[in-house]
């Protein structure tokens, strides 16, 4: 049996992460949503995920000082940053700040499903 992943997609754009939880579900996976860096760190409190997806640019506390706290209250909770921005340094310094991962939108779902995999399998979860 297959130990279900919980995922917190984090992002502003309520329509966008709207429609991404609703893709994730059909691949059954347990699916939160946040639209932004001060409800996902409460939604953190109360159940943590295994995997946030989170959004580089939002207003308030913005991507990288989310990423900053998630990784300050719990350093093994994975994290995939989603930026709109293509410069690889964005990238990098999410990587730097602790991140597992990174994509760009507009994005394939089948790349971030790649990307849940292969933390999964790091974790010995597949």
């Amino acid at each position: 049996m297959t130990i279900p992943t919980k995922l917190l997609l984090v992002d502003d754009e309520e329509d966008f992460i709207s429609a991404l939880a609703e893709r994730l579900r059909i691949r059954n996976y347990d699916t939160s949503l946040a639209t932004s860096g001060e409800a996902a760190m409460l939604l953190i409190q109360q159940d943590r995920p295994d995997i946030v997806i989170l959004d580089l640019k939002m207003p308030g506390m913005g991507g990288m000082q989310t990423l900053k706290q998630i990784k300050a209250k719990d350093p093994t909770i994975d994290v995939i940053m989603v930026t709109g921005s293509v410069d690889s340094k964005v990238g990098e310094s999410a990587l730097s700040a602790g991140a597992n991962d990174h994509l760009v939108k507009p994005f394939d779902i089948k790349n971030l499903v790649e990307k849940i995999q292969d933390i999964r399998k790091k974790r010995g979860l597949n």
